[in-house]
């Protein structure tokens, strides 16, 4: 029984790895693209940060979960993860149209700003797990 129960072990870890590299370079190339120092920030304790990061990606990890889910095999899953990265870029561009000094403000700890992303960022990501289907 115990072995049976484990027979899905080996998939199980190919595509756990496969979602840890992907938020791993989610992490990397987000970070890059907007204009403030999300780690620095975390580290000086800035919570406006963390929050906005926080959020974005819980934005991108629902489209991979759902990549996971829906996904024909590995490589499959890893085109539907960089598409999920792409639509949170987008998103963060997007959501700086009403408010064009976000990443100062981000960076300055105010809230709102980084609310407003954060939850941006988690709708788009909703929006795009939903529309994944094959």
């Amino acid at each position: 029984m115990i072995l049976q129960s484990l027979a899905g072990l080996p998939a199980f870890l190919v595509y756990f790895c496969t979602a840890l590299v992907a938020v791993l370079a989610y992490l990397f190339v987000y970070t890059r693209v907007t204009h403030h120092d999300e780690f620095q920030l975390i580290r000086d304790n800035v919570p406006s940060a963390a929050i906005a990061l926080g959020l974005s990606l819980l934005g991108f990890v629902l489209p991979v979960v759902s990549a996971i889910a829906h996904s024909a095999n590995v490589v499959d899953c890893l085109i539907w993860s960089a598409i999920a990265l792409i639509v949170q870029i987008v998103v963060y561009f997007m959501v700086r149209i009403p408010v064009p000094n976000l990443s100062a403000r981000i960076a300055a700890g105010e809230l709102a700003p980084a609310i407003w992303l954060g939850l941006a960022s988690l709708a788009a990501g909703a929006l795009n797990a939903a529309s994944m289907i094959y």
